[in-house]
């Protein structure tokens, strides 16, 4: 309902529900990923998912993640812009740039969740593998491995350093300049106004026509 009706309405066209909607669509699609088969394996009692089955649930796990952080850590960069640098907002948060970050949050999501899914795959099982989790979790299916998991081990650790930790340090790095920017207000009104901007999506002002 979020996505259809920031489509729908034109007043909504802005970078801040542009991020929301590709949240939003990706909050669905990683629900997605696991709850379907959580739901088949209640309703026919049979626990059982094959092998490509769990690749391809561990795969798009991976991408939906991965992109929830990227989108979080571009909406961060947003209200980031939009409190410290109000009178370049509509410069820097341009329509092609936004478009841009997006693309840049899919694609490197993609490419992650495409290198942990060869790295599993490269690897070899034994039978009667009991995965102790509802769904094909990357680091519990990686231990059940009979073969050496250091290489994998290794990506894993890499790759929630720098795609786990940049956009944490990036969120973190835009909300202390946030909240130092906030504090540098004078005014009470003007603090709760750029706290409301942190708290809800920002739009671009309506006016009232007065009546002749």
């Amino acid at each position: 309902m979020h996505i259809k009706a920031i489509a729908l309405d034109s007043h909504l066209h802005t970078p801040m529900y542009f991020f929301v909607t590709n949240l939003s669509f990706s909050d669905i699609c990683l629900t997605s990923t696991t709850v379907p088969q959580m739901l088949v394996n209640m309703q026919t009692q049979s626990k059982v998912i094959s092998f490509e089955g769990c690749i391809m649930q561990l795969h798009f796990f991976i991408v939906f993640a991965s992109l929830e952080n990227f989108l979080l850590a571009v909406m961060a960069y947003d209200c980031f812009v939009a409190i410290c640098c109000p009178l370049h907002y509509t410069v820097i948060m341009n329509p092609p740039r936004c478009v841009l970050m997006v693309v840049v949050s899919w694609i490197l999501s993609l490419l992650h969740a495409l290198l942990q899914s060869l790295m599993v795959l490269r690897l070899s099982f034994c039978t009667d593998l009991e995965i102790p989790h509802f769904f094909c979790e990357l680091n519990q299916v990686v231990q059940l491995a009979c073969s050496d998991t250091f290489p994998n081990d290794l990506v894993m650790y890499v790759t929630s350093v720098l795609l786990g930790g940049g956009p944490l340090a990036g969120i973190l790095y835009s909300y202390s300049k946030i909240v130092s920017s906030i504090l540098a207000i004078s005014s009470a009104q003007g603090r709760y106004k750029a706290f409301s901007i942190c708290g809800y999506p920002h739009v671009e002002p309506l006016y009232l026509q007065s009546e002749e």
